[in-house]
């Protein structure tokens, strides 16, 4: 069974050669002392997978560019290990059924024990990454509400604040065609003539904090909002709210 660790090792080794200079590659190796200031932190879990996940970085790493030029690189990592933290426990629900979330990310002291241990390698240099897990699997949270419902008295169904609409013979007719949707992750209003200058390198700053979550849009409606995760190497979304069925519907009309 895959573990939270797992999931981890899959997401960064993706993140880290997109968001570092250099493409860095990140692979196990037996663990290495750590440089002088070295750093870590901690992600504290809680769900179906609740514990602590410590990562620890090599010390020299703060003397590299690797999170940018004239960037902090302790706050850039600090943001690149919460992001995957937060994108690890995501993997772990596509791929297992369990959820979990980061419920706190924080700095921590550095440890002596490790669950694995990593080198991140660009060039000729190369930078220690420990590991430490003390993390505890549960069953599922449907599966322990399933055990926990056998041989109760049936409960009663709470009212729904809104019934679900009956679809007509024509919108039944709808149901399998397919429509376009798309993420929305910002947006800015532009001068004609900053857009023409724009090229390769500009940063084109949006709307939304990292933060926010994003929009699914078919056609020119919101459907849901959620949070951006991977799986199995490709972008995803993590829904977190739903429009009601009869507003979903209504994303339909703007397409014919």
């Amino acid at each position: 069974m895959m573990t939270y660790l797992d999931c981890w090792v899959e997401v960064s080794t993706a993140l880290f050669s997109q968001a570092l200079a250099g493409e860095p590659e990140l692979v196990e190796s037996l663990p290495k002392p750590l440089q002088a200031g070295a750093f870590a932190f901690a992600a504290t879990l809680r769900g179906d997978c609740a514990g602590r996940f410590t990562i620890t970085v090599d010390g020299d790493v703060q003397e590299s560019t690797l999170v940018g030029e004239g960037v902090d690189q302790k706050a850039g990592w600090e943001e690149l290990l919460r992001e995957t933290a937060e994108a690890a426990a995501g993997e772990l629900l596509a791929r297992t059924g369990k959820n979990c979330r980061v419920e706190k990310f924080e700095e921590t002291e550095c440890g002596s024990s490790t669950s694995r241990a990593f080198q991140l390698r660009t060039g000729e240099r190369s930078w220690t990454i420990l590991v430490k897990e003390e993390i505890k699997d549960r069953a599922p949270q449907a599966a322990r509400d399933a055990t926990a419902e056998q041989g109760a008295p049936p409960a009663t169904a709470a009212p729904q604040t809104e019934p679900v609409p009956v679809l007509s013979q024509g919108v039944e007719l709808l149901l399998d065609v397919e429509l376009e949707a798309s993420l929305r992750f910002g947006a800015r209003e532009m001068p004609l003539g900053e857009i023409l200058d724009l090229g390769p390198g500009d940063v084109v700053q949006l709307d939304r904090h990292v933060a926010d979550p994003v929009d699914l849009i078919v056609g020119d409606k919101i459907v849901a909002r959620g949070e951006v995760v991977l799986v199995n190497g490709n972008f995803g979304l993590r829904v977190t709210e739903v429009a009601a069925p009869r507003k979903r519907l209504e994303s339909i009309r703007c397409l014919f």
